[in-house]
């Protein structure tokens, strides 16, 4: 008695290196191809993608396909997903010229991410860098009492630039310093989700107001150096700025400039314009605390990204659409 093969499983290119939970869910329900040592370039997803004829490619933040290599992309390829929230690398015309589902991961960052905001926002008014680098140097002069002073947290004012998921949670945090939160907006908030926070429309006239500044927009041709000489101008004298989103709401030259006037008492940064090929000006820079685009990573966090991309996979390829539809 012979025994009849089951349905072969779809096809799946899993084209950046994934935590080995996601990578064990994939080789159990597809037929998977897995990156291993490094994320993929477009120039080495394409060529494989027409030797697969994969059902799914899934990609993550950083791994752009723009419109030229979307449209290289075989017949077989019904959703591209990333474990990102930002979609910004994935040219969507293009998908959707395609018929080509594109899907993210927005829920499952948020608290990780606001995690991390905090941790800059900390690091950058309590000097963390210089504080390191005199232990790192081994710390023999005894400081006075006027001497390397950061700031306070508590009791100053917070001003968040995009009050999505992740801008809420870093004002549900920032409250438990006593800090004060305004935002802007696209549009205003119910007050359940505002919580007490103060709304303006007109992101210029809450820039006076912010003792402290955190972006959390998306990347988009609004948002492009959104952030520039004038809107750091329009900063109390001695503010800290955060960035969590995209280096591309900051203009990086206006940036330093008000890092080295004295205009910005210190900035916090985990995203850049050009990435892993940041401006290293700012390594020079002793009222700057930086992170490499670390966001998102927690152990939980980064294999909740990945499974939930795999879950928008299996959502479309059994005909159902995405869970987090981009297009």
């Amino acid at each position: 008695m012979t025994t009849e093969p089951g349905p072969a499983k779809p096809k799946i290119l899993i084209a950046y290196v994934a935590p080995a939970s996601v990578q064990a869910r994939a080789r159990e329900a597809y037929d998977a191809y897995l990156a291993h040592e490094r994320n993929m370039p477009w120039r080495e997803i394409l060529p494989l993608a027409q030797t697969l004829q994969p059902d799914a490619i899934v990609v993550c933040g950083g791994q752009r396909l723009d419109a030229n290599a979307i449209a290289q992309l075989p017949a077989s390829v019904r959703v591209l997903a990333t474990a990102s929230v930002g979609f910004d690398h994935l040219d969507l015309e293009a998908a959707q010229a395609r018929g080509i589902c594109v899907s993210n991961t927005p829920d499952v960052l948020t608290e990780c991410t606001a995690d991390l905001t905090l941790l800059l926002m900390l690091g950058a008014c309590r000097r963390a860098s210089e504080y390191l680098a005199v232990m790192e140097a081994g710390w023999r002069i005894q400081y006075l009492q006027p001497q390397m002073l950061g700031l306070r947290m508590s009791g100053k004012i917070l001003g968040v630039f995009g009050m999505g998921r992740i801008g809420r949670a870093v004002a549900q945090r920032a409250r438990g310093f006593g800090m004060r939160v305004l935002y802007c907006n696209r549009h205003s908030l119910d007050a359940s989700l505002e919580n007490g926070a103060q709304y303006f429309a007109d992101f210029d006239q809450m820039l006076p107001h912010c003792d402290f500044l955190s972006l959390h927009a998306p990347a988009t041709p609004a948002t492009l150096k959104i952030m520039d000489s004038r809107r750091f101008a329009l900063m109390p004298r001695g503010a800290v700025f955060v960035n969590v989103a995209r280096g591309s709401l900051v203009d990086e030259d206006a940036l330093i400039s008000a890092l080295q006037s004295g205009q910005l008492f210190a900035a916090g940064l985990d995203v850049f314009a050009q990435e892993p090929a940041f401006d290293t000006r700012f390594v020079d820079l002793p009222n700057v605390f930086l992170t490499p685009h670390m966001g998102s990573a927690t152990v939980e966090t980064r294999d909740a990204m990945g499974m939930r991309a795999l879950d928008n996979v299996s959502a479309v390829l059994s005909g159902k659409g995405p869970i987090d539809p981009v297009c």
